[in-house]
């Protein structure tokens, strides 16, 4: 690979922690890897703007009482292991979409609007309200939320 260096290209991708476990594991690597780039993670408000964007792609949007219980979800989730930026706020807007339906095939009717409505109850049955704390206190997840996903 040496005599090759400026025809190949190796990208190494992975979260800081993991990346720098494994730099350590093989001393001689960090070296012989040109460029480090590191990319910080989303802040919570883009998280809000980028579960914006995937709900309208799918023509949903939250309700303000869903919106505003993302944002606390987001300040929860965050805070727990594995919380993986984009990804997590993709899977916990599938999670909700599900709950979403659900909850409107108990209604006899639905119209265009609940259809493309992502409500509070569908963003606060995650199991993170019940696992989580906000600024130290334990929050208290909706006696609906027993057996629910994040």
């Amino acid at each position: 690979m040496e005599n090759e260096r400026d025809d190949l290209v190796v990208i190494l991708a992975g979260y800081r922690d993991r990346m720098d476990q494994f730099f350590s594991s093989n001393p001689g690597m960090r070296s012989r890897i040109a460029h480090h780039v590191d990319f910080p993670d989303y802040s919570p408000e883009e998280l809000v703007q980028i579960a914006h964007l995937m709900l309208a792609e799918q023509q949903y949007n939250f309700s303000p009482g869903a919106e505003r219980a993302f944002a606390e979800y987001l300040d929860l989730r965050m805070s727990q292991p594995s919380f993986a930026n984009a990804r997590s706020v993709r899977n916990a807007l599938d999670r909700m979409r599900l709950r979403h339906a659900n909850r409107l095939v108990a209604l006899n009717t639905v119209d265009r609007a609940q259809l493309q409505t992502i409500e509070e109850s569908d963003v606060r049955g995650s199991r993170v309200f019940a696992l989580g704390h906000v600024g130290g206190e334990a929050t208290t997840a909706p006696s609906s939320s027993a057996g629910s996903t994040s």
